[in-house]
This record gives structure tokens, sequence and C-alpha cells, in this order.
């Protein structure tokens, strides 16, 4: 951050209309006074005890932005992922079962396709046909249009606190301003989940195992089921891992097409004003968030391969 071109000082100086001494003073309120190692110090030292800095953008708590912000990023990703996994996942499956055939050829091109297609162009194309066209889509702008009034806050997920609260119309238009970006976002990660469980089925379903089950003449359905899908999950379970911290922190383009006030578009802000204690927040939050994924896929892997213990 600070090797990047531009002065932070000199652009919330009034954007460089201030003289040298408030843009000097400025600099000192910042901290940009001190030698940079200091600088590192002191940021490790106020890390070490939970304060991330105040926003100069804002003008508030790294802490309290992130706070509000987070639960519309994890909404937006969990429904996103959920989407992906129950388009993803039987894809993969019937690739498998009809490896070498159209269909699967079809389901790899649909997935090099969902792929290649950067974020930002399939949101505006899902925006132009689904709003403009149709007219059935909300506007794209934010988690809730401008006739809905928020819920209480008690988690932060608008789905469940307007669950909570019992009301239903609310927590249908939050539904449908949520179903365009979480599509968006599905359809990018489809790809590596697809994949991945394309080619472990195919491994499971070659082994020795399942060619035992076939020639005692156990159903197709429990083969492919319990022993071959059982089989081929731990591979899929990794890429969750990994699909699930990048959608988080690579979901930026998303939430700048559809106006949907989540970390990622708010560290973008933060990076485009020089504004350094919320970029330098949003990494940590993202370091975070990697490390205990990944934590809990190893639990699951021991839930789902009993041959690995939690010990």
């Amino acid at each position: 951050m600070r090797v990047l071109p531009g002065d932070p000082a000199v652009f919330f100086a009034n954007g460089g209309s201030s003289g040298k001494e408030e843009i000097e003073m400025v600099r000192k309120q910042m901290g940009l006074d001190k030698p940079v190692p200091e600088q590192l110090l002191l940021y490790l030292r106020d890390v070490g005890t939970g304060k991330l800095g105040r926003s100069l953008t804002t003008g508030q708590q790294v802490t309290a932005d992130i706070q509000q912000r987070l639960p519309a990023s994890l909404e937006l990703t969990f429904s996103a992922l959920l989407i992906a996994l129950l388009a993803a996942v039987p894809l993969g499956i019937w690739a498998a079962l009809k490896a070498g055939s159209f269909i699967d050829h079809a389901v790899r091109l649909f997935c090099v396709v969902g792929v290649c297609v950067p974020t930002f162009v399939s949101g505006l194309l899902l925006v132009y046909v689904f709003y403009y066209m149709l007219g059935i889509a909300p506007d794209p702008t934010g988690r809730l249009d401008v006739f809905t009034s928020a819920p209480p806050h008690v988690t932060g997920f608008l789905l469940i606190d307007f669950a909570l609260v019992g009301d239903g119309a609310g927590w249908w238009a939050a539904f449908k301003q949520l179903m365009l970006p979480a599509f968006t976002m599905a359809l990018f990660v489809l790809a590596p989940i697809a994949r991945i469980t394309r080619a472990s089925m195919l491994a499971a379903l070659g082994s020795d195992f399942v060619r035992t089950a076939r020639s005692i003449g156990l159903p197709a359905w429990r083969i492919v089921v319990t022993y071959a899908l059982r089989n081929a999950v731990l591979p899929v379970l990794t890429i969750l891992g990994i699909v699930f911290s990048t959608m988080l922190g690579a979901n930026v383009l998303v939430e700048k097409v559809f106006s949907w006030p989540g970390v990622a578009s708010y560290a973008l802000d933060a990076l485009l004003a020089s504004d350094y204690a919320p970029v330098q927040g949003f990494v940590l939050l993202m370091a975070s968030i990697f490390v205990l994924v990944n934590l809990v896929v190893d639990i699951l892997y021991s839930i789902s391969d009993p041959r690995i213990s939690i010990e």
C-alpha cells in the first residue's frame, strides 16, 4: 500500500486544494510522517489489540465498517455457493456417468464458457435479460428496493432477519434482490466444482470396489450414491474451501455491478482513495477467513472419510 502511486494526505486534504501545512497536518494524523518500519510496528501493535484503524473515507472504525458490511458479502457468497453446488455436483456426476458422450462434452463446454466469461459481463447480461427485457427481476440497486424497509438487525443476513420477524413480503423482496448477483457468482465458480466432481467420479467409478459392487448385482443408484460419490467427495470438499475463499475476496465486480454493500466494494473504494486502513483490514479479514475455511474443510474430511480422524 505504501508504494502505490498517489499521496493519501493530499487526497484527503480537500483533494489537494489545501496548502502545504494542512497536507502535512493530515499526513501526521495518518501517521505517514514516521518511517515505514515504524508504521508497520505500530500497525502490528494495533492489530494485536483488535484495532484496525479508522477509515478516512467513511469516518468510522474499520472494524465497525467490516461488521456492518461482512454479512452482505457472506449472504451473497453462501447463496452463490449453494446455487453452484446444486448445479455443479449433479452435472459432474452426469458427465462422469456419460463419459465421452455428447452430454459429457456439453457439460465440459458449459463449464469452459462459465469460467471464461468475466463476472461483470455475465452480471450485465443477466441484468439486461431479466431486468430490462423480461422485467421479472428488481432494480440491481443493493440488497433491498426503495419500497422495502430493512428488518431489525439480528444477524445481518436479511433473509434470516426477515424470517425471524415473520415478514414474508420483506423476505421475498430481499430474495429477489439476491438472486441475480448470486447467479452471476455461481456461474463463475460452477466450472471448477463440476470438473473436479467429474474427475473424482470417473476415478471412483473405475475403482475395484465399484467393479465388485457391480459384479454382485447391486442397484446402479446405490453404487453411484453410496460407493462412488462418497469416495469422490474429498477432492470436492477441497475445491469448495478454495472456491469459497476466492468468492468472498473476488466478488468486488459483482458487488459493483449490483451496488451490493459488501466488504469487497468497500475495500475497492478505499483502494481508489488510497485509504490504507480499510484495505489492510480487508486483507487481514480474507486471510483469517481462508485459514478458518481450511480448518472447517479438514474437519469435514474426518466426517466424510472414517479413515481420517480429527485428532
